[in-house]
């Protein structure tokens, strides 16, 4: 009877233990074949465990941790934001917010007690850049756009997703510093050129500015941007560490493969605020593109010469757009002193651009772009109040294709494929799946950017100013924002009689 009741344990315990061998086999297969998640093609199993802590962690949080706000660089609750509109799953919740209205810096948006109907709405007017300055000027009709981000910085599965989804989503790829990739045109986007320090995709063997390969260049792109800083890294060049520089990236960029690639931490042609001019100027006759500018603001003097320059040259010489980058913006790679330490943030640079426009009464001839952290609805619709045309993100569009935020973009270790050019970690990245969430997310921000405009009483986003947001200075009391930052006045000398002159 013992050696019965043995053999029956045994056996039971064999078909469990193949059971269980065989669930883990199957969810095995399961995960690394399946396409939404790219932990999970790239760790099954294991990887299930991100997900569980991910769909339980506002539970424990609520004992051991303090909250899904305190996250930096960006907390939970905000990827959580981007990943529920990428994958177009609502952005509904319920009970009430945890967003600290009474914290400084709050943005609250100032509803209207009748606000437009839904037959009274009108979509979001598209703009024109460089009209009247060039051949072709560029019509962009997307609020949203897809920040500077180099092929090289970010995987080619990557690239190729955001330029399909851009495409979908009618909105702008900026190629980055790091030159025009295959992977930038294979969607069939808008794409805008970043003409960085080292030149690189649009210089000749010397490493100097080749204008034979612009005016090749000239007709896949929409526009050029000549970057002289970005708010990650003011004052230093672009950094793409060696073991991610490999022979197709070093192609592109036209140097040597698996050394490291650092730009030079400014234009060596273009040192003070006429040269710079000139080269919009050349660069805008020579291709028929818009030419603009993306810089980080340090303090007024920049912006105020600028304008004074303009004026004294003429309109023909201005940026057809400055991309305002805050000192809050991202990076593959930078010093922490500098990503720490250096360049106003957004929400004060952007409102002081703005006003120098103003006053100069340039506003009409320059666009402007905002961009530093900006990658929600409400920091959207918060720029075009200040008096933007345009926001750019780059980290935001990152949380689409599926980054979780582990910070190794520089490592070229990226869990998720985003960053990284190690053929299997990119194997999670999905193209095809990816590329759908990208349009989702330019589509939705888009989408709720004109939500807040109607809340507040317009027919549509262009219709903001700062008189429809206030910002929280102190617990229990905010401002409006056209108190904070009045709108001034055209100065005499600036009217447009003499700017027909």
């Amino acid at each position: 009877m013992s050696n019965v009741t043995d053999l029956i344990t045994y056996s039971i315990g064999t078909i469990l233990g193949l059971i269980i061998v065989g669930a883990v086999v199957t969810l095995f297969i399961r995960d690394i074949t399946q396409k939404q998640h790219a932990i999970l093609r790239n760790y099954p199993i294991i990887g299930r465990l991100r997900y569980f802590f991910e769909t339980q962690g506002k539970y424990f949080r609520q004992y051991f941790f303090s909250g899904d706000r305190a996250e930096m660089p960006f907390n939970r609750a905000t990827r959580s934001w981007v990943y529920k509109n990428a994958k177009n799953e609502g952005n509904i919740v319920g009970f009430g917010s945890t967003y600290d209205l009474r914290e400084p810096g709050a943005i609250i948006f100032v509803n209207a007690a009748f606000p437009i109907l839904e037959e009274d709405q009108l979509p979001t007017p598209s703009l024109l850049i460089g009209e009247g300055y060039c051949q072709h000027p560029f019509e962009a009709k997307s609020i949203i756009n897809i920040s500077g981000m180099s092929y090289g910085a970010i995987s080619a599965p990557a690239v190729r997703a955001l330029s399909l989804g851009a495409a979908k989503a009618g909105c702008w790829f900026n190629t980055g510093e790091g030159g025009l990739s295959p992977y930038h045109q294979e969607g069939g986007c808008d794409v805008i050129m970043q003409i960085g320090t080292a030149k690189y995709g649009i210089r000749d063997e010397h490493g100097n500015f080749s204008p034979a390969r612009a005016k090749e260049i000239a007709p896949l792109v929409k526009a050029f941007e000549i970057k002289l800083s970005q708010g990650a890294k003011p004052g230093k060049g672009g950094v793409l560490l060696g073991l991610k520089v490999h022979p197709e990236i070093a192609a592109i960029r036209g140097i040597p493969a698996f050394q490291d690639s650092i730009s030079p931490n400014r234009h060596r042609d273009i040192g003070n605020i006429d040269e710079l001019l000139d080269k919009i100027a050349y660069i805008r006759d020579l291709t028929g593109r818009p030419v603009g500018v993306k810089v980080a603001i340090g303090g007024w003097r920049f912006i105020n010469e600028l304008c004074d320059t303009i004026h004294r040259r003429g309109l023909e010489y201005a940026p057809d757009f400055l991309t305002i980058d805050g000192g809050e913006g991202g990076s593959g790679a930078a010093p922490q002193t500098l990503v720490d330490h250096a360049a106003l943030p957004i929400a004060e640079a952007l409102p002081r651009v703005v006003d120098a426009l103003i006053e100069s009464d340039l506003k009409k001839r320059i666009r402007v772009i905002a961009a530093g952290k900006l990658v929600t609805s409400a920091h959207g619709a918060w720029a075009l109040c200040v008096g933007a045309d345009f926001v750019n993100s780059a980290r935001g569009f990152m949380f689409s294709l599926g980054c979780i935020q582990a910070m190794r973009c520089h490592l070229n270790t990226c869990p998720t494929g985003v960053t990284t050019h190690n053929p299997r970690l990119q194997h999670g990245l999905v193209v095809g799946e990816k590329y759908l969430r990208v349009a989702n997310y330019a589509m939705n921000v888009n989408k709720e950017i004109g939500m807040i405009a109607h809340s507040c009483g317009l027919r549509h986003a262009r219709e903001f100013r700062r008189e429809h947001v206030r910002i929280v200075e102190t617990a229990g009391k905010s401002i409006a924002l056209n108190m904070l930052y009045p709108y001034p006045e055209v100065r005499r000398e600036f009217n447009k009689e003499v700017l027909k002159g």
